[in-house]
């Protein structure tokens, strides 16, 4: 089924005041605005929930824009887009890819929108999802897959299978070969994360609380997420070492 996607960042944004300037050279540090005033913690409504939203989006494109720009020294296309994904799916879910032209998108759908408790969670989730393609992580996946593909592949042809045969094992492979990393994915996306809703003004602690009300994945091997409670531990490491002005990046 084709994605639907409403650009949120080319409605009017009377609802979302902000302070933050909208460009800014590669690596360049850009001020940090005011922190934003939470005005829900549980249960928002529609209009406070979508005020919420635009508001981060408006405040987090410029950093996450900037992060990127600096990491990539032009590169790679920086020119982030922050859009909703309409298709009724219960489950709150946000992601990030890829237009046609290449350009990045990070997308949440409208379960994410109403259950975040307020903004420091849509920003830790939406600097998340930006990390993933800033730090290569689409690319990275791709050639993991690949080569599980190749190995099992051969693995199997060698053994004697059939056409049939190699063809299973190189889906096979290609899954185990996607799911290889992606737990180190996850955590390098919240660390970097944490940086980026830090340096919009955000608190990634509080942004981080957000994974205390998802199913824990705990340590199952074949699974793609690393435990809830390892995730909140690097998110409090990084904002430990930003409060204390130590953290030098990684």
């Amino acid at each position: 089924m084709p994605r639907r996607f409403l650009a949120v960042l080319a409605l009017p944004l009377a609802l979302a005041a902000c302070d933050t300037p909208h460009s800014g050279a590669a690596g360049a540090s850009l001020p940090r605005p005011k922190p934003p005033v939470v005005t829900v913690e549980t249960g928002p409504d529609a209009r406070t929930a979508a005020a919420n939203f635009l508001a981060v989006a408006q405040d987090m494109e410029p950093r996450i824009e900037s992060e990127c720009l600096a990491r990539s020294r032009g590169r790679r296309n920086c020119d982030y887009q922050v859009m909703v994904d309409e298709r009724p799916e219960p489950q709150p879910n946000a992601f990030q890819t890829m237009d046609a032209r290449g350009r990045p998108i990070v997308a949440f759908n409208l379960a994410l929108i109403a259950e975040a408790r307020n903004r420091d969670e849509l920003a830790f989730v939406m600097g998340h999802e930006a990390a993933h393609y800033i730090l290569g992580h689409l690319e990275q996946k791709t050639s993991d897959a690949s080569k599980g593909a190749l190995i099992l592949g051969a693995l199997a042809a060698a053994s004697g299978a059939d056409a049939d045969g190699v063809a299973q094992a190189r889906d096979f492979g290609a899954a185990m070969g996607a799911r290889a990393y992606s737990k180190d994915y996850e955590l390098q996306a919240d660390a970097l994360g944490t940086v980026i809703a830090w340096n919009a003004g955000y608190d990634p602690e509080r942004g981080a609380l957000f994974f205390t009300r998802l199913p824990d994945p705990g340590h199952s091997f074949l699974g793609t997420h690393p435990a809830n409670g390892e995730r909140i531990a690097i998110v409090h490491r990084v904002t430990a070492a930003l409060r204390r002005g130590t953290f030098h990046g990684f």
